[in-house]
């Protein structure tokens, strides 16, 4: 691993840092304007709508500039999304419209990250070759993650009575800003800044892609074309499969512990932002754990997917607090020893079969559908005033049936053509643009 490598994850920590830490500022204003407890979830279900309908479009963008650029430009875009949120009492609104205006923002910041996604994992393809792939994964998965505890901690301290009450007291910032959620968003603005800068530092890989189409039809069309590739690709459609599986039920369950902390363990949402720390810091451990698996041999976690659906079933049943952060724990681990390497295979047949940006943006646009998907579903569910344990258990079934809907696919398609597992590994780029049809 060169200086670049460490230079891109540095500035997508600082990035997905300021991301989530401001997804707990939001939520904060949300509840300071006294929202409705289905309105959170929309929040998410904002920067999901970014990636669907930008996924035609931002892998052109990532492949046609060098990527250290494009995340430099994505990033100033969060900044915008980030200022907007801060202003949201600069404009004569009711409460109701404030919150629009709440997630209108934060749906910009989605439409930053949407477009920074393709550049910052197309970089790693750029710089890594395929052996180091699970590796590389492992390191910018894990420090995502260790990016979503902190961004979830931090977030949840600098509205915390306590520090928003410090920071408060001091003449400059008390010129700004006159409540916690309004300090929390100037002190996550600076991070902004600080993954700006980092940004600028990370070197021009030279990696050069056939000139982009730039109808927007023609985009869209091709984009179409990408993902049948992909789909169609007997060991792409199961790693797509899981990881858009996997991110969905990430983005859920991060809202899950948010409410299930509040109502089953009488949490304030500074507190339930632990839980999502914990969970969060399991993630990492399965992450290093996962970085051992040779990319060969990355269809065999599987089943691990399976179990921590069955894992989740738990929730409703504990109230004791350490009980609470070791189950939780433990379904960060077994989430992250899992999606570490079906997103680097998926990465591999991505890269093979298409370019860097646009597998990125194929894979984005599945995962944030059913990110969309499930939280959607998750609304409607408190909208309807279902119990959060029943819910739990809901989503806990179907990750779990799923999962093995998946696995028995795999095994299908392995029965039909076991040579599949000795394609895994193959070095190329692009193949399916040169041929008719995918390797």
């Amino acid at each position: 691993m060169n200086r670049g490598f460490y230079t891109v994850i540095l500035a997508q920590t600082f990035s997905s840092l300021a991301d989530n830490a401001l997804f707990i500022a939001a939520i904060a204003l949300i509840h300071q304007l006294e929202g409705p407890v289905w309105v959170p979830p929309l929040i998410k279900w904002g920067v999901a709508a970014s990636y669907v309908l930008l996924a035609p479009f931002v892998g052109a963008f990532a492949d046609a500039f060098p990527k250290g650029k494009v995340m430099f430009a994505t990033n100033a875009f969060k900044v915008i999304g980030c200022i907007l949120m801060f202003s949201y009492d600069f404009f004569g609104l009711t409460a109701s419209e404030q919150i629009v205006l709440i997630c209108l923002a934060y749906a910009i910041v989605g439409t930053g990250a949407a477009a920074y996604s393709p550049a910052k994992y197309g970089i790693i393809t750029e710089m890594l070759p395929p052996e180091k792939l699970v590796i590389g994964n492992s390191w910018i998965e894990g420090m995502t993650v260790v990016s979503i505890i902190m961004g979830a901690v931090v977030g949840g301290l600098l509205v915390s009575p306590a520090v928003s009450a410090w920071l408060l007291s001091h003449n400059t910032l008390q010129q700004i800003a006159s409540t916690p959620a309004e300090v929390a968003i100037v002190m996550i603005g600076l991070l902004y800044i600080a993954a700006a800068l980092t940004n600028l530092l990370i070197p021009n890989t030279n990696a050069k892609y056939p000139k982009q189409h730039q109808h927007p039809i023609r985009l869209i069309q091709a984009f179409a074309g990408y993902t049948k590739i992909l789909w169609t690709d007997k060991l792409g459609q199961i790693s797509l499969g899981v990881t858009t599986l996997f991110w969905g039920a990430g983005a859920t369950l991060q809202l899950i512990v948010i409410e299930w902390g509040r109502s089953q363990l009488g949490y304030r949402l500074d507190q339930a932002s632990i839980l999502m720390g914990i969970a969060a810091l399991g993630t990492v451990l399965g992450s290093i754990a996962a970085a051992r698996v040779p990319l060969k041999q990355s269809l065999r976690v599987l089943p691990v997917g399976a179990l921590m659906g069955l894992v989740v079933l738990v929730m409703p049943l504990i109230y004791n607090e350490w009980t609470v952060y070791g189950l939780l724990l433990v379904i960060g681990i077994l989430s992250g020893f899992f999606v570490v390497p079906m997103n680097a295979l998926l990465q591999h047949r991505g890269h093979l079969l298409l370019s860097a940006g646009h597998s990125i943006a194929v894979q984005n646009f599945n995962e944030q559908l059913n990110i969309l998907l499930m939280v959607s579903l998750y609304s409607l569910m408190l909208w309807l005033g279902i119990a959060i344990n029943t819910i739990i258990v809901m989503f806990g079934l179907s990750v779990a049936i799923l999962m093995l809907v998946l696995i028995r696919w795999n095994h299908i398609n392995i029965q039909k053509d076991p040579s599949l597992l000795l394609r895994i590994g193959e070095h190329g780029h692009g193949k399916a643009l040169c041929c008719k049809r995918p390797t």
